[in-house]
């Protein structure tokens, strides 16, 4: 727990505000990913059913959590809600959307979705440390004493 409250600590005190700009656009992107999943549910689960994960529970279920997590989280991380804890809930997503779905494509044709799914992951990975940042809901919550320490 001590080592949560110092990579917290050192994430609040050394955060530029230009990463803000870059965890909203981590935001929309999730929504928009979510959005296009649900607009796209045969496929989403298709394309889940053909990953063969040795899921024995639902597809429809767990494209459904997915759907939900990417939207409520990315609306969260846009605005800096409690932006650690969605991004360590898509982080799991992401992580199997590169290694055990978009790993089996090719690669190096054009569109790939492995290169937008790596960004989204390396950001995640990078929020999850950084935390939600200056431009943020959670820092307006904050008092003045706790800015400034």
């Amino acid at each position: 727990m001590e080592l949560i409250a110092k990579v917290q600590k050192w994430g609040d005190t050394h955060h530029p505000k230009w990463l803000d700009y870059f965890r909203m656009l981590l935001g929309v992107i999730l929504i928009w990913k979510g959005i296009q999943f649900a607009l796209n549910l045969d496929a989403f689960t298709a394309l889940m059913r053909n990953a063969s994960l040795g899921m024995a529970t639902s597809i429809s279920l767990i494209a459904h959590v997915i759907i939900v997590l990417h939207i409520v989280g990315g609306l969260l991380i846009t605005i800096g809600s409690n932006t650690r804890i969605f991004c360590l809930l898509n982080l799991i997503i992401l992580f199997g959307a590169v290694f055990f779905v978009n790993l089996r494509d090719d690669i190096a044709r054009p569109y790939a979705e492995i290169w937008l799914s790596s960004f989204v992951l390396i950001g995640l990975l990078c929020f999850l440390i950084e935390g939600d940042g200056v431009i943020s809901i959670e820092h307006s919550k904050q008092p003045a004493t706790e800015l400034n320490p």
